[in-house]
């Protein structure tokens, strides 16, 4: 039986939010963020429902969201298709919490909406092959690229300084081009013991929270890489935008709040990843790094270019990431191999390698969300005329993408 108007849907985001909040009292890593009314939020002083209960809500939300019809318009067929989206995965991750273990891949396409492709070592075989043409030497390659990068270290008492003013500068590319509301904000912190480099906790009033991971020696080029990914046009302009146009200006509920193990994120990361180029494209890049960012870390920019065509060819290895999660997660390699794997395949020093597979741990399949969300979302905004020689066009494309209801399947 299907129910007519667009009203039913608020009283189905609000069972939606609900549900969420509430497998959060289960996954801890669940809510990525919450602004939305207190309310809602389960009372701590009552027994959580259990995971079986939880189980039957989300059954039942998403027969009553695929069974509402609703108006012919677009943006109101894109509300109700990602809220089905977002039920989906939360009913998923609610069956992993049971120790429903299930493939690499069915997990990114139950959770994330998407399969990331899957690549053999000879697809990596031409990148290798640059990188030891440009780092010419005796040892191992992913020794010798380790050794060359740590030339361009942040010195730790220069961090904050470096990292503030890549923000000051992504912020005003950013805001030449979108309209962000006013008094939108974001403090930063310094943190250890992370398996991550970098989280934006999103507050709502148009405020995040940005964490810096410090256990390892930052890169000059992540000081631009996290100021975009976090903060503009990233993360933080993504959350300012979906609570300044569909909170507050439509009253979508459903977008205060954010569960991480979801469609959305692939939205979010693809997105916060492809926001570097949009703010950056890399020639400009590699000059305003030379003429700001080198000289406020004390770093010679004599070998810059030289460092940016390494980490353009690194790039091409990000799939090898992947593949490392998806044999390790299935059970073909252990936790000591997947490290293995990627120092020789991502070329990264072991220390990296093994903060990156206590991600793999933490996080799981969300890793294709970084470079298969990059490429959807590039693919996307390309395809709407975005093209690197219009930034005009690429800039409101990008905007309007992060300001609606998309679905990977959707890109």
């Amino acid at each position: 039986m299907s129910v007519m108007g667009a009203d039913v849907m608020s009283p189905l985001a609000e069972r939606y939010v609900r549900l969420v909040l509430a497998v959060g009292q289960h996954d801890p890593d669940f809510v990525d963020a919450y602004y939305g009314p207190q309310a809602w939020k389960p009372d701590p002083a009552q027994a959580r429902q259990s995971t079986e209960d939880l189980e039957r809500v989300a059954d039942l939300l998403i027969q009553h969201l695929e069974a509402t019809t609703i108006p012919p318009v677009p943006l109101e067929r894109l509300r109700r298709d990602y809220l089905i989206a977002q039920a989906r995965a939360t009913r998923t991750r609610l069956s992993m919490l049971k120790s429903s273990r299930m493939t690499f891949d069915d997990e990114s396409r139950k959770l994330y909406d998407a399969v990331a492709p899957t690549h053999d070592e000879a697809y990596f075989g031409d990148a290798l092959k640059t990188l030891n043409e440009l780092l010419p030497g005796a040892g191992a390659l992913a020794s010798r690229v380790e050794a060359f990068r740590q030339r361009f270290v942040i010195p730790s008492d220069k961090l904050d300084a470096v990292f503030r003013a890549a923000v000051d500068a992504c912020r005003q590319q950013t805001a030449a081009h979108l309209t962000l509301p006013p008094g939108e904000r974001f403090t930063i912190e310094y943190v250890t013991g992370k398996s991550w480099s970098g989280y934006n906790w999103y507050q709502g009033n148009y405020r995040s929270l940005i964490q810096v991971n410090t256990d390892l020696p930052i890169f000059i080029d992540r000081a631009l890489d996290l100021a975009c990914h976090e903060g503009y046009p990233g993360h933080h302009v993504y959350n300012v935008l979906l609570e300044h146009h569909l909170v507050r200006g439509r009253g979508w509920q459903e977008f205060t709040v954010y569960p991480l193990f979801s469609p959305q994120s692939l939205i979010a990361e693809g997105a916060a990843n492809f926001g570097i180029e949009v703010a950056y494209p890399a020639s400009e890049r590699v000059a305003f790094e030379r003429a700001h960012l080198f000289p406020l870390a004390g770093l010679d920019s004599a070998d810059a270019p030289k460092y940016y065509d390494v980490l353009a060819v690194l790039d091409r290895l990000a799939y090898a990431g992947n593949e490392a999660a998806r044999r390790y997660l299935n059970g073909a390699i252990n936790a000591s191999q997947a490290a293995d794997y990627l120092v020789t395949y991502t070329l990264t020093s072991r220390q990296r390698a093994e903060q990156r597979v206590r991600f793999f741990d933490q996080y799981r399949s969300y890793v294709i969300n970084y470079n298969l969300g990059k490429d959807l979302v590039r693919a996307y905004v390309e395809r709407m005329g975005g093209t690197a020689d219009k930034p005009d066009v690429r800039w409101k494309v990008f905007g309007e993408l992060l300001s609606s209801p998309r679905l990977p399947s959707g890109l």
